[in-house]
């Protein structure tokens, strides 16, 4: 069921602000990385694998490969991506946090 507009007419009110583009902020180059997932520990890790048994596979296909094999895998075949991908999230928070000099 569509939610129905607060100002009436759709068209009228996208458009109420179509002059005022908003500036997007730069981006620090010193900024952190965020942290990487557990799948793009398990990736780095097999797609050279992968790449050797398919040599004829396409990106995209390499890419299905390494999701099919990721979904195949139970909780404790993965319990080592989930603990690489958790150290790098604590380690983007603390360099976060150092960044903005430790007062959040």
């Amino acid at each position: 069921m569509p939610k129905e507009s607060k100002t009436g007419d759709a068209k009228t009110s996208k458009r109420a602000g179509a002059g005022e583009k908003k500036k997007r902020s730069k981006k620090d180059p010193n900024a952190p990385k965020r942290g990487l997932s557990a799948y793009m520990f398990f990736s780095q890790e097999n797609r050279t694998q992968i790449q050797q048994e398919n040599p004829d596979a396409a990106f995209g296909q390499i890419g299905k490969l390494l999701g099919e094999k990721w979904k195949s895998m139970d909780d404790d075949q993965k319990q080592p991506y989930k603990d690489k991908a958790e150290a790098d999230r604590k380690r983007y928070e603390a360099e976060k946090r150092q960044m903005n000099g430790g007062d959040e």
